[in-house]
């Protein structure tokens, strides 16, 4: 805990069986109360090496239902656990687990009810192995979004977030889609609803065993982004009522 607030850190997993001991073995315990692993029906032996590393809390999905029904089952569950603070780490350890302390402390001082871990402040990406296409797309697609939903953040595509309670109490993320989308459906509720976002400088790693989307993927997901943007802008502007915002 921090400032009296409890900490849960939730994992939304598929396939990570060979990353999720090292990514939970770098969890700060000494501030964070409880763990929650949802698995996404992986094909390997994530279930199994979650409790055999001791997590107690462990959903387990009875068919795929993508990464945002993933972090709906995280959500869900953190709250169920009277969260205060909510930090969703990909347990690929793509993100170090080490920045859970400057991300909750910014929350528990209420400084901000959303924080994230930046890729793109400095030059964590390119020198984590970002892929180039990758990188430019998403410079591309942030410059988008800032200007269709008038923010100034580095990237709306980090997987490394942390909420408060009353966030995720507020928006309506049940509404979201299954997919990849989710996670800028999220954002754009949450500057929708008049939170300010704080970012942290977060630095990455890719390597054969970090989950990714390939190009194709990749493409459709972009899609999606700029028409959540649009979504949002025409929302602001009176010409529209989403059932993501009202």
């Amino acid at each position: 805990m921090i400032n009296n607030k409890k900490i849960v850190v939730v994992l939304p997993a598929y396939n990570a069986a060979l990353t999720l001991e090292k990514t939970y073995n770098e969890i700060p315990f000494d501030i964070v109360d409880d763990v929650v692993l949802v698995d996404d029906k992986s094909k390997d032996d994530t279930i199994k090496k979650g409790k055999e590393i001791g997590i107690k809390h462990i959903v387990s999905h009875d068919v795929n239902k993508g990464y945002g029904g993933n972090q709906k089952s995280c959500y869900n569950k953190a709250l169920e656990l009277n969260a205060d603070i909510v930090i969703m780490l990909h347990p690929d350890y793509q993100y170090t687990p080490k920045l859970i302390h400057s991300m909750s402390y910014l929350i528990a001082n209420d400084l901000y009810h959303v924080v994230l871990g930046s890729r793109i402040l400095g030059k964590g990406a390119l020198k984590g192995g970002m892929p180039i296409y990758k990188y430019i797309a998403n410079r591309i697609l942030t410059l988008t979004q800032n200007i269709l939903i008038n923010q100034k953040l580095s990237e709306y595509h980090t997987g490394y977030r942390a909420f408060s309670k009353e966030v995720l109490e507020k928006i309506k993320y049940e509404r979201n889609s299954d997919d990849f989308v989710f996670d800028n459906q999220m954002l754009s509720q949450i500057v929708y609803a008049g939170y300010e976002i704080a970012e942290v400088t977060c630095p990455t790693k890719y390597f054969d065993e970090a989950s990714s989307i390939n190009l194709k993927r990749s493409s459709i997901y972009g899609l999606g982004v700029l028409w959540v943007s649009l979504t949002h802008f025409f929302n602001k502007m009176g010409f529209g009522k989403s059932k993501l915002y009202h």
